[in-house]
């Protein structure tokens, strides 16, 4: 396997990519997905019907099958279109012959992009506050993989019911309950908005999750968390089971704004910046905007190149990743006696005790290149050579195939350069190329090397906060005038509420938690968002301009080193 795909996964394995060809491709080739984007609904005619209209306008450009067969959203709650499986034909001929027609574009497969965060950002829990009464007035809607309604984050202990303007409902599916912090679930479909992949309860709990004492992931990051507004509802719109797309986020943009949600939080995004016209996310942002909701958007996960962000329309708030003011590192200390310090997510303990260190290459199966040995392949370590042993391999995602071979252990390198905590499956630690040498150095001048793991612990970091190497940067390209990303909070090991029943990382985990902690600019959406709608429980006659510069303006600028 080739370092960059390695590197690629591994720097952002927290983010689910969930673009799966073969999972969200059309079944009939001839056909396919197309939005029809026809604005905003007209004013003054109570005899006009959106449906009625849908279906008219797909009657006069489709041949041989019924209309109703081929039509599969029809946006008709907050702004006007539908989509539809139609031929290239068939949408070119609506194109041409349809004057209401503002654009018209295939239904793109999008991706998805604690306790000290929002104590980071100044947040604390003794900040002021305009009361709890006026902050749960506050409905954030939460685009997502759906939630976990049971999780003590969304627990509505002292809260009262739903404001009075809101509309929407509790569509959760079969054991799927709301309460007056939950007011509010929708799926798209599937069967329920329990959320089955993490990252919906995740971002849910980060906005608005209430205040949860004493929690940690395996005796780390102890604390509270919290949301950066905890007596505001919460109304979870399920958009990504098994695949995030266009036509299934518009329709939880038209129904969340006739909801009457306040805030809208979406860590979803394109791979590469498109025009605005045919920017699901844009189309239904710019409509909540109109009726005064701000959108909050992960910038997109692209890394350090030029260009990479993929959120760009100057109505939304485009959130990078930062980390905060501490970070994980785990220790290996060589029976020579050496310390050096890796970074990992480790909440394995090797009870104090040495093992034997073996290298990936001398520890290779015979249908294995020395090359996919060195660099732990998966299918590549002979399993009673790596037994009790820790695995010592060229590449970062050496762990996985380690784990897999039965090895207790394993050290992998992190070429790339970057700090980064990683998720090992078994006691691991990554290190630096010079940290890393002198492992190699070690082994190969010492007769039965050995070396102990330990557990992950916390420290402090006095140059936070410093974007994430993940994070997408700017210019805009589609406006260039418009600077993007607008802001940067934190994204880096956030911990937040998490499914119990689901593998903390991939499927092959046994570990489960009630909190998990996850990266990316996934994470940095919601602290924005959660920032937004504080500033809206002090001042809810704002408009969503209003409330972004206030934001920009506010908000602290640094610039170190590390940027």
């Amino acid at each position: 396997m080739a370092k960059n795909g390695a590197v690629a996964f591994y720097y952002v394995f927290s983010i689910f990519i969930l673009s799966m060809s073969l999972l969200c491709k059309a079944t009939d080739e001839e056909r396919k997905v197309y939005i029809v984007y026809m604005g905003s609904l007209p004013d003054g005619d109570p005899a006009y019907s959106p449906l009625a209209h849908h279906l008219s306008i797909l009657h006069s450009v489709v041949e041989d099958s019924s209309p109703e067969n081929l039509l599969v959203r029809s946006y008709k709650r907050s702004f006007n279109g539908f989509a539809a499986n139609l031929t290239d034909i068939e949408k070119i001929n609506l194109r041409v012959h349809m004057n209401e027609v503002v654009s018209i574009f295939p239904s793109r497969t999008l991706q998805l992009q604690t306790t000290r965060s929002w104590d980071f950002m100044g947040l604390t829990e003794e900040i002021s506050r305009n009361s709890s009464i006026v902050e749960s007035d506050i409905i954030v809607g939460v685009f997502d993989t759906g939630i976990w309604p049971e999780s003590d984050s969304f627990k509505d202990e002292g809260l009262g019911p739903a404001p009075k303007g809101w509309k929407g409902v509790c569509d959760g599916g079969k054991n799927f309950t709301c309460n007056n912090k939950l007011i509010g679930a929708r799926h798209y479909g599937y069967e329920s908005a329990r959320d089955e992949i993490g990252r919906g309860t995740h971002t849910a709990s980060t906005v608005a999750g209430n205040a949860v004492k004493d929690v940690n992931f395996y005796g780390l990051a102890n604390g509270t968390a919290r949301g950066g507004v905890p007596a505001a509802k919460i109304a979870a719109y399920q958009v990504c089971i098994p695949c995030c797309q266009d036509h299934t986020l518009l329709a939880a943009f038209d129904d969340a704004i006739a909801d009457g949600v306040n805030i809208i939080t979406i860590s979803l995004g394109q791979l590469d910046p498109i025009d605005l016209d045919e920017d699901a996310i844009a189309i239904g942002a710019f409509h909540a905007m109109k009726k005064g909701i701000l959108t909050s958007q992960a910038a997109d996960n692209l890394g350090l190149g030029i260009a990479s962000v993929s959120s760009v329309a100057p109505w939304i708030l485009t959130v990078a990743a930062s980390n905060t003011d501490r970070y994980f590192v785990d220790k290996i200390v060589l029976a020579s006696g050496t310390t050096l310090v890796g970074n990992s997510i480790n909440t394995f303990i090797l009870n104090g005790t040495s093992f034997p260190l073996i290298y990936g290459k001398d520890a290779g199966t015979k249908n294995c290149t020395a090359e996919d040995a060195r660099n732990c392949e998966e299918g590549c370590l002979d399993s009673d050579l790596v037994k009790e042993k820790i695995v010592v391999c060229d590449e970062i995602q050496g762990d996985r195939a380690a784990y897999k071979s039965g090895a207790l252990g394993s050290v992998t390198l992190n070429e790339v350069g970057y700090n980064v905590s990683l998720f090992p499956l078994l006691a691991s630690t990554t290190l630096m190329k010079e940290e890393y040498n002198l492992v190699r150095s070690y082994m190969n001048s010492t007769r039965g090397p050995q070396a102990n793991i330990f557990k992950s612990e916390v420290i402090k970091e006095p140059d936070a906060p410093t974007v994430a190497h993940f994070s997408s940067r700017g210019p805009n390209l589609i406006l260039p005038d418009i600077i993007k990303p607008d802001i940067t909070t934190p994204g880096v090991d956030i911990l937040a509420a998490y499914p119990p029943e689901l593998p903390i990382t991939v499927p092959q985990d046994k570990r489960r938690a009630n909190y998990n902690i996850l990266n990316g600019t996934s994470m940095s959406c919601p602290h924005a968002a959660g920032a937004a709608a504080y500033v809206k429980a002090f001042h809810p006659e704002w408009s969503p301009a209003a409330i972004k510069s206030s934001l920009l303006t506010t908000g602290i600028v640094r610039i170190t080193a590390a940027d």
